[in-house]
């Protein structure tokens, strides 16, 4: 019988799902407001309804989300979608209560820390196992009902709210948007996969073996061996050799890349990035 998460594991999800509300509504009424910017996704929803109807910002944070929080009840869990519904109160509260000095007036400052801090908090909500933003998961069920990639159907939100903040706002300020957005998506990108995010490494060598312990002395990395047969050329084809996989942090591509050249400078090599991996011989970041 499975046993429950560790009062450790609830506290430092606590302390993500907090940090993250600060920094969102300080990214929010720090600077995207006052300057009558939006976001993509849900918050870029309700930002554009606020500035177009002038609405409070706290109040549409939460009805807009409701929908969301039942999808997020039936595509993921129900303790993803309760850690939400507490992240999202907790945003609208801060939005509500904590007042925020307006930071700067220049408008390409506003975009990028703007976006920032907004990025930053909704990552931050992510690694504490909550959202503050629904678009994905709006996305996902788009994608499981009609089909298409789950990344197409985030694209094809956006560009309906950056095109209806054009149109209500005006072309320039969609435009700040735009740039707020894609900031945005850079600070989250960086908070969930870090900059150790995993590459896999596949190696083709005539020389596996003298590899696999650089791979393992040097590098501190495990590695698994496929048996492979050549298809290239007539010398080759047929020919039985060994094909060896790694998983390492980007950080460590160049690292690899001049090792393996030491060895056998005419290897193949091919890469993948991986979002994230568990168990084996991979350090892990902290988190």
């Amino acid at each position: 019988m499975p046993h429950s998460p560790p009062y450790r594991s609830y506290f430092k999800d606590f302390f993500f799902i907090l940090t993250g509300v600060a920094l969102a509504a300080l990214g929010l009424k720090g600077f995207l407001l006052p300057a009558h910017f939006i976001d993509g996704g849900v918050t870029g929803i309700c930002l554009l309804l606020a500035e177009a109807l002038g609405w409070p910002l706290a109040l549409l944070l939460l009805v807009v989300n409701i929908p969301f929080l039942f999808l997020a009840r039936l595509v993921i869990g129900r303790v993803f979608a309760l850690k939400t519904i507490g992240a999202i109160l907790l945003l609208a509260l801060a939005v509500w209560l904590v007042e925020f000095p307006s930071l700067t007036e220049d408008r390409v400052l506003v975009a990028i820390f703007g976006g920032f801090f907004l990025g930053t908090g909704i990552g931050l909500s992510m690694r504490g196992g909550s959202v503050l933003d629904g678009t994905e998961i709006l996305a996902i069920f788009l994608s499981r009902k009609l089909g298409t990639k789950v990344s197409d159907w985030v694209i094809l939100i956006n560009l309906v709210i950056f095109g209806a903040a054009a149109m209500l706002l005006s072309l320039e300020q969609a435009l700040y948007s735009l740039l707020t957005y894609i900031v945005a998506s850079k600070a989250l990108d960086f908070i969930i996969d870090g900059v150790e995010e995993y590459t896999g490494v596949t190696i083709i060598t005539d020389h596996p073996g003298d590899v696999r312990t650089m791979l393992i002395e040097e590098m501190g990395a495990g590695v698994t061996i496929f048996k492979g047969v050549g298809g290239y050329g007539v010398d080759d084809a047929a020919r039985e050799r060994d094909i060896l996989y790694t998983v390492i942090t980007r950080l460590e591509i160049r690292k690899l890349t001049l090792a393996i050249q030491e060895i056998d400078s005419d290897a193949f090599i091919t890469m993948t990035s991986i979002n994230d991996v568990r168990g084996g011989m991979v350090r892990k970041r902290v988190v």
